[in-house]
């Protein structure tokens, strides 16, 4: 059980985060409010999405209870290798990719679960309430994710002499997301980096075993 205890830290602190901002964004701002954190480059705003990453959506009430299945079956499989992996004395950073892909992929679950049905409806005019005498706007599973982090570092209009797209407004990065999106970003990018860096040490290791081969072989 020690062995578990980091990466059960690491989630719990991860969804605590997500969780209390979320919440605090739901009940303080309007839907599409904005506030600058650091110039205009660096903000929150709030919108919600049905589910997916980065603010993108996916076929209307079906959909979204077909994703929410597939994202509750998906996080388990990842706990259940995350535990496997645990136990098996798995490469550190190996352990903890998957440990930020499961708290990110349970903390976004949470919003589909129950948001529908602790909060009322989010509007343009409006604050959210908590637990509402007359229920909140969809029911289990059909909640929204609440995104707020927005980070336009470029915002221009692209130059008339570039063929196809000059003259048109340009922003990057132009996607809103939470922390939970981050959490699973960065355990990909954390997965990636440890695949190739094992896929390279592995590549030496044969090649070194290779030309030892060639030397025995020659000497022989």
């Amino acid at each position: 059980m020690k062995e578990l205890k980091k990466p059960f830290v690491l989630v719990i602190a991860i969804l605590l985060a997500d969780q209390i901002l979320k919440i605090w964004v739901k009940l303080n701002f309007t839907l599409g409010e904005e506030v600058s954190l650091l110039g205009d480059w660096c903000k929150l705003h709030f919108i919600e999405n049905e589910g997916m990453a980065f603010g993108m959506s996916f076929g209307g009430e079906v959909g979204k209870y077909l994703l929410t299945g597939f994202r509750i079956v998906a996080s388990c499989l990842i706990g259940w290798y995350l535990v496997k992996l645990i136990k098996s004395k798995a490469r550190t950073l190996t352990i903890y990719s998957f440990t930020l892909i499961f708290a990110g992929a349970v903390g976004n679950i949470l919003d589909s679960l129950f948001y529908g049905l602790i909060f009322s409806e989010s509007t343009f005019f409006s604050l959210a309430q908590a637990f509402p005498p007359e229920g909140g706007y969809a029911p289990l599973g059909l909640g929204k994710v609440v995104d707020m982090f927005y980070f336009p570092l470029i915002d221009t209009v692209l130059p008339d002499w570039l063929p196809i797209w000059g003259g048109t407004h340009f922003r990057f990065f132009n996607a809103i997301f939470n922390i939970s999106d981050i959490a699973i970003t960065m355990g990909v990018i954390v997965l990636l980096i440890t695949l190739f860096v094992n896929d390279k040490k592995s590549s030496e290791v044969v090649a070194e075993q290779t030309q030892n081969d060639l030397s025995t072989e020659k000497n022989n």
